[in-house]
């Protein structure tokens, strides 16, 4: 496989790169702020995390077939656009995605979702190195993530923050069972949800949204990220990695099965109106 691999090819939306023999690194660059939208996902995403599967499993099997004890490693870093330093991801592409009539019955149980499995049963550790704004989709993936890494913010504010309270929007039942899995701490789970507080990369790091925060701009983040990698990426070896994440997170994963359309505002206060 010849790297750097783009996709979609044409237009891509997400580069991976491969730097070392044991590390792949995912790209995303839907304009500078790296929204979240069906082609980003189901174009870009989904087949650059199959090429890295594919990629590492066939070293995986070709080390076993040799008996080699320490071959196999692998680990998977995502960041946001490498040529700036202010977004990781600014959430879903309300824009493109409202354009779909289906959006509000299709997005959720058909295209987020599977991705969302995909990240959080992958058979390598994920990390994702948070090199600005994190916002509400953008948090969630970050989550699926097995390892955060962000920025500390010294250049320039930069925040975590699911703000669909704030817009009026509902959350879907996979986003609450992540917060849940993900975040220990129901008083965070109510200032997550329930207050939209943006955390600077200090509380992210005290509440345990993040592992690590770094001094520098992107490139130094993706270090730390390639560091952590390095760390874990033994881990995969014996092959289990995915296996035992599948189980971690049944709740979460037969959560994102069971979304269908979202509560919003109009209609609960219909319901309301109804009864009242």
């Amino acid at each position: 496989m010849s790297y750097p691999l783009r996709f979609p090819t044409e237009k891509p939306l997400v580069t991976l790169t491969h730097p070392t023999a044991s590390i792949w690194i995912i790209e995303l660059h839907n304009g500078p702020d790296s929204r979240l939208s069906t082609a980003l996902i189901n174009d870009g995403l989904q087949p650059a995390l199959d090429a890295v599967e594919r990629d590492w499993r066939n070293g995986w099997r070709a080390a076993r077939a040799a008996k080699n004890k320490t071959g196999g490693k692998g680990a998977l870093i995502i960041v946001g656009n490498r040529g700036q330093d202010k977004f990781f991801s600014n959430g879903l592409d309300f824009d493109s995605l409202s354009k779909d009539p289906h959006y509000s019955l299709n997005f959720f149980p058909h295209v987020y979702n599977p991705l969302m499995r995909r990240l959080i049963t992958f058979p390598i550790p994920t990390i994702a190195a948070i090199n600005g704004h994190c916002f509400a989709g953008a948090m969630m993936l970050s989550l699926c993530c097995d390892y955060r890494v962000i920025t500390d913010g010294g250049k320039r504010n930069v925040w975590m923050c699911m703000n669909e309270i704030h817009l009026g929007a509902g959350f879907p039942q996979s986003f609450t069972s992540l917060i849940r899995a993900k975040i220990p701490d129901a008083r965070t789970h109510r200032k997550v949800i329930l207050e939209g507080h943006r955390f600077s990369p200090s509380e992210a790091l005290e509440a345990g949204l993040v592992d690590h925060t770094v001094n520098g701009d992107t490139e130094a983040v993706i270090a730390k990220a390639q560091q952590v990698a390095d760390t874990v990426s033994s881990l995969c070896i014996p092959g289990s990695w995915g296996i035992s994440k599948r189980e971690l997170y049944r709740d979460v994963i037969e959560a994102s099965t069971k979304d269908t359309v979202i509560a919003n505002v109009p209609a609960d206060d219909a319901v309301a109106k109804a009864k009242l």
